[in-house]
């Protein structure tokens, strides 16, 4: 069944088609013969209840020389399309929760939003890891300096991020006789006035932070391990890490089996997982990446999957 597929996205000219997932996906849905639309945030609108967007046609080609051919805009109710991706990248800031309201109308009027944008809103990829501490190393989420030293004092050698950073940033390994501890908290925290996560420093993130591919709610069988650049302790591609594709363990499938469910339950149906040794640290629903990696180290088709996926799910509504 031939679908109309709209994604909301970044500008596509400015994107990296070697290593774009969002890319992928379209070539995936255009293989089945199903129409694109494209659109960027500053096309949506809401008039009355109901979500307009303006859109292009889109066409793609896997081929770094020219890689889109945009058609006529036109503006059109979003839920006149089968399923939207919504693709856009973080900053993950109130533009973005505005973004998902809009999205939610069309897909309460029987567009499928991908993934849901209730979802988009409530499942932060760092605190939605607190849904599952059978799986996290230990993690403390505060403002506060003084809980933030004691489980410095436990643990002796601890991460701390921002809940909204992405990319690596701001991200800090303190040792047990680390000098900047207090600048570290008071920049995370703003003095008090942000929430912050601290989470017992993982030795086996040397062997690299693995991403694992959740389509609707199973994984992928392979991941792609980020490993980190020499004298470096993220292990973001961001940040200079090397990218090395590997089979699943039988422990990263334990996790992806634990995290499984409540991502189908929450139509979240495409994921990302980030596992460092045995212990799930991030959860990434946004826009998560590294299908192509992974498609260009062992052949599989995830774009495909995931098309399947969200092409079963448009039958059930209709």
């Amino acid at each position: 069944m031939p679908i109309d597929l709209g994604v909301v996205m970044d500008p596509i000219g400015s994107i990296n088609i070697k290593k774009d997932s969002t890319f992928a996906m379209l070539l995936a849905a255009q293989r089945r013969g199903w129409r694109l639309w494209y659109m960027e945030v500053a096309d949506l609108s809401l008039r009355d209840g109901r979500t307009l967007a303006r859109m292009r046609t889109l066409d793609v080609t896997d081929d770094p020389a020219g890689w889109y051919r945009l058609g006529t805009e036109i503006e059109r109710p979003l839920d006149t399309l089968g399923a939207v991706l919504m693709r856009k990248d973080p900053p993950f800031d109130i533009e973005y929760i505005f973004t998902t309201y809009l999205l939610e109308q069309a897909h309460a009027a029987g567009c499928l939003v991908v993934n849901h944008p209730r979802s988009l809103r409530d499942a932060n990829e760092k605190v939605f890891t607190a849904v599952f501490p059978q799986c996290t190393p230990p993690t403390l989420i505060t403002r506060r300096s003084g809980a933030i030293r004691g489980f410095h004092r436990e643990h002796g050698d601890i991460i701390l991020k921002p809940l909204d950073g992405m990319g690596g940033a701001s991200v800090f390994r303190v040792r047990a006789d680390d000098p900047n501890l207090s600048v570290i908290i008071e920049a995370l925290t703003m003095h008090g006035r942000r929430f912050c996560m601290a989470q017992r420093f993982i030795p086996e993130i040397r062997d690299g932070d693995k991403r694992i591919l959740m389509v609707d709610g199973e994984p992928v069988p392979y991941c792609l391990a980020r490993i980190p650049a020499p004298g470096e302790t993220r292990g973001n591609l961001a940040a200079g890490a090397s990218a090395e594709a590997r089979p699943l363990t039988e422990r990263d499938r334990w996790i992806a089996a634990q995290v499984g469910p409540e991502l189908r339950s929450r139509e979240i149906l495409f994921a990302g997982l980030d596992v460092i040794g045995d212990h799930l640290t991030e959860v990434n629903v946004t826009s998560p990446t590294c299908i192509r990696e992974i498609d260009a180290a062992y052949g599989t088709d995830i774009a495909g999957d995931l098309m399947d996926a969200i092409q079963a799910r448009v039958m059930r509504r209709t």
